[in-house]
């Protein structure tokens, strides 16, 4: 066990998203140079830079993408709205399997414009992983269903509790669709232990729990609440908690991603916010 705090930050990866000033090229020499192995990418900038010759760039700087952000957006009632979205996530798992990660996150939607059906939005997100899940499994990708806080539900995404998102990923086989522990949305949940425990002992070998992110709550929250999550440590998520819980729950070994939203961290030094995180996981994770 004298390894443990070791191998345990060996599992630490960067989401893309945290140092959103950092060109593709400067995360991955950023992440090699600070000993992070892994990072989570984001469809726009990978577009940007070309898929394979982002592959090609994490590949030769020694590491590994561990998710892809992000499909979904299911909840459309237009049929052609419906398609679209559905060749979308196909062409998001081809990019997730050329980028050589087995996770695809996927924030189903909101509801449509005047619509207040939450049943009826969350069985389309039900239909469209019917759909999609054999496609994604054939290539080696996973669908990994975010539930995000409850604030998010009207616009962004309907599936607001790991409970929520575990009852539409066990319709389904445990190697096509599982579930994203995100402290930053699910830390208010006081049911939230018991369901990362269900998610656990769900599926066997794999677990539900496709990935799992850090980011702490702090207040007051800014206008553009999607852009106020905080720096590990400096809020009210206890972070050590969730990791424990999701050890606990057995299966999942995988990495832990730190993805912040915070126009703070991005006017500041990439590899000073780096090393940074570094320090606060070692602090209030490890």
């Amino acid at each position: 066990m004298s390894d443990y705090p070791s191998a345990l930050l060996a599992r630490l990866s960067l989401n893309q998203e945290t140092v959103r000033q950092w060109s593709l090229p400067q995360l991955a020499d950023g992440c090699a140079r600070a000993g992070v192995r892994g990072v989570g990418l984001w469809r726009a900038p990978v577009h940007a830079y070309g898929v394979r010759a982002a592959a090609r760039l994490v590949r030769d700087a020694g590491l590994r993408v561990t998710s892809l952000c992000r499909g979904g957006f299911f909840t459309a009632t237009d049929p052609g709205e419906r398609a679209a979205a559905l060749d979308d996530n196909r062409a998001a798992v081809d990019e997730a399997a050329a980028l050589g990660t087995d996770t695809l996150v996927l924030v189903s939607g909101g509801l449509p414009a005047g619509s207040r059906d939450l049943a009826g939005a969350r069985e389309r997100i039900a239909d469209a992983l019917g759909e999609l899940g054999p496609y994604a499994a054939e290539r080696g990708v996973r669908l990994a269903l975010e539930p995000l806080h409850p604030m998010y539900a009207a616009d962004r995404c309907v599936v607001s509790t790991l409970a929520q998102a575990l009852d539409l990923a066990e319709r389904f086989p445990a190697a096509q669709v599982g579930v994203v522990v995100d402290t930053y949305h699910l830390w208010w949940d006081d049911t939230v232990g018991a369901q990362i425990a269900r998610a656990g002992a769900a599926g066997g070998a794999p677990s539900r729990i496709a990935a799992f992110q850090l980011a702490d709550w702090v207040t007051p929250l800014p206008e553009g609440v999607l852009l106020g999550r905080g720096q590990l440590g400096d809020g009210s998520v206890d972070l050590r908690w969730f990791r424990e819980r999701v050890e606990a729950a057995g299966c999942y070994r995988g990495p832990i991603e730190v993805e912040i939203f915070n126009p703070a961290l991005w006017a500041r030094d990439g590899a000073e916010v780096l090393a940074e995180i570094v320090d606060r996981f070692r602090t209030h994770v490890g």
